[in-house]
């Protein structure tokens, strides 16, 4: 009895001793915050491509797919889901169970017999068990209730995992809508900057000789501050154009995970011609109501919420249970030491019936719920195309417009210059003219990435996947292609008709 006492004792001190500690974690120190900040770093630009040569539109769509951080990210959720389904898998699996164990006691089991009349004893004191044995056993069990509830968890995942593929859907749509806007600003920033650093340069030095002349007396006092007061608002527009030309640029190196310090040299081609919608949207609602993931994704939901009913209604009927098993039993005063047992059971708690109206009513209700949430966003997305398309064609115009002003202020600027003389009125009118120009270039490059992001803007609302399937498996180059590829088939194919054959204007050289 001593042996077995002091083990007892000893495992409830321990578990006492468990249970009343405070585990107290200690803050992160400065060295491990920076080795975990510079780790972060490394995995945000590890494995990717280097840039070699210019970056064309498809190949930075293919760069911002392919390494965006948020696009990754959709693509580890997917993958939880589809571990979290084959988890729900296996609860529809009989359950196989292994069992060993050794027992004991301090005395020895056993009774005595009375008789149930008399009440007089009828047997003496005796035990068929000894005092330490090993019991084992292996017992396969079923249930009709288990089995239900795996299927209908099993089935909701699937669910999830179509829901989280609409997410990466949308996430991707996003993304290349974010690529089409910032593309076309950086490029643009990249055909202007060293325009607008040049006649800053002039601009500076033209404000350097005014403040010369007038400490010298050569000018009239208010014909020069004039000057020096035009000239400063030249610099202060220039300036402003130029921190909106290299926020562009920043933008775009972010959405395909390039360095900040990265080199980026854009394929400077003429632009590329924007199509003219037709007045009757009808064909682009219809795609619309059929691809936006978050339709998809709603509808993935209505049946993930169904099941959870269904759930709830399995659990009213009656459960049917099998066990089978094989045991074993050390014990020596056992007459049979190994033995199979078998048995069935059926149950039903018949108090949980009462529930089935009120889930009735939830089920309708629900359904209800989900049908009217996704016709409403239903209506969103028709709202969504209608706005789209509606911003597309004044964007359209605004380019249009922008084209003509660029015209007129590049005529402009060939005659300043044609009649520019030595005097310092002439050199003012000079960069003024220059100012102009480069702001109507700035307008028009502007317009141009405008109308490019109102057509992608359509694209997503429309819910058009411009991307392959399977992204990690192609190289930048291949994926580009693939990507320009399936955008021209789908103007084709499933855009016809929703778009008329006059196209925008290209840049005015």
């Amino acid at each position: 009895m001593q042996t077995l006492k002091t083990p007892v004792s000893l495992c409830v001190a321990l578990f006492l001793a468990a249970c009343t500690s405070v585990v107290k974690e200690k803050p992160y120190t400065e060295d491990e915050n920076t080795a975990r900040a510079q780790a972060d770093t490394v995995k945000m630009y590890a494995d990717q491509e280097p840039v070699v040569g210019p970056i064309s539109f498809y190949e930075a769509a293919a760069r911002a797919l392919k390494y965006n951080l948020d696009y990754r990210l959709k693509l580890m959720e997917s993958a939880l889901s589809a571990n979290l389904r084959d988890v729900s898998s296996h609860e529809m699996l009989p359950r196989l169970v292994a069992s060993a164990g050794r027992s004991g006691r301090s005395n020895d089991s056993g009774g005595t017999s009375i008789g149930i009349e008399d009440r007089q004893v009828s047997l003496r004191p005796s035990t068929s068990e000894e005092r330490y044995h090993t019991i084992a056993g292996l017992g396969l069990s079923w249930s009709t209730l288990d089995f239900a509830v795996g299927y209908y968890r099993t089935a909701q995942r699937n669910d999830q995992i179509l829901m989280a593929e609409e997410r990466r859907r949308k996430v991707a749509q996003n993304v290349l809508q974010d690529v089409r806007s910032a593309y076309w600003r950086a490029l643009g920033a990249q055909r202007l900057l060293p325009q607008v650093d040049g006649l800053l340069a002039r601009t500076n030095d033209a404000l350097r000789q005014a403040r010369e002349a007038q400490d010298r007396g050569l000018l009239p006092r208010q014909e020069i501050l004039a000057y020096q007061r035009a000239l400063l608002d030249s610099v202060s527009l220039l300036t402003q154009r130029r921190q909106d030309l290299e926020f562009a640029q920043a933008e775009l190196r972010a959405l395909m995970s390039l360095p900040p310090n990265q080199p980026m040299q854009l394929v400077d081609t003429p632009d590329p011609l924007l199509p003219k919608l037709s007045a009757d949207l009808s064909q682009l609602e219809q795609v619309a109501l059929v691809r936006r993931p978050e339709i998809q994704e709603e509808w993935y939901r209505q049946r993930v919420n169904q099941r959870d009913i269904e759930i709830a209604k399995a659990q009213l009927w009656p459960s049917v249970g099998v066990d089978l098993s094989t045991r074993y039993d050390s014990n020596q005063y056992l007459y049979n030491n190994h033995w199979q047992a078998a048995g069935i059971e059926v149950s039903i708690n018949l108090l949980r019936l009462l529930q089935l109206p009120a889930l009735n009513a939830s089920q309708q209700s629900q359904s209800d719920t989900d049908e009217m949430r996704r016709v409403a966003l239903s209506m969103a997305v028709l709202t969504q195309v209608r706005i789209g398309a509606l911003r597309y064609g004044l964007a359209m115009h605004e380019l249009q417009f922008a084209d003509e002003s660029l015209v007129v202020d590049t005529k402009l600027l060939d005659y300043a210059r044609s009649a520019r003389k030595t005097s310092l009125g002439s050199e003012l009118e000079l960069i003024r003219a220059e100012g102009r120009f480069l702001l109507s270039r700035y307008q028009r490059e502007a317009a141009q990435a405008t109308a490019q992001a109102a057509w992608g803007r359509l694209y997503n609302s429309v819910g058009l996947d411009v991307f392959p399937t399977t992204i990690q498996s192609y190289d930048i180059k291949s994926l580009a292609k693939e990507i320009e590829s399936i955008t021209v088939s789908m103007e084709n194919q499933r855009l016809r008709g929703a778009v008329s054959g006059e196209n925008s204007p290209r840049l005015v050289q």
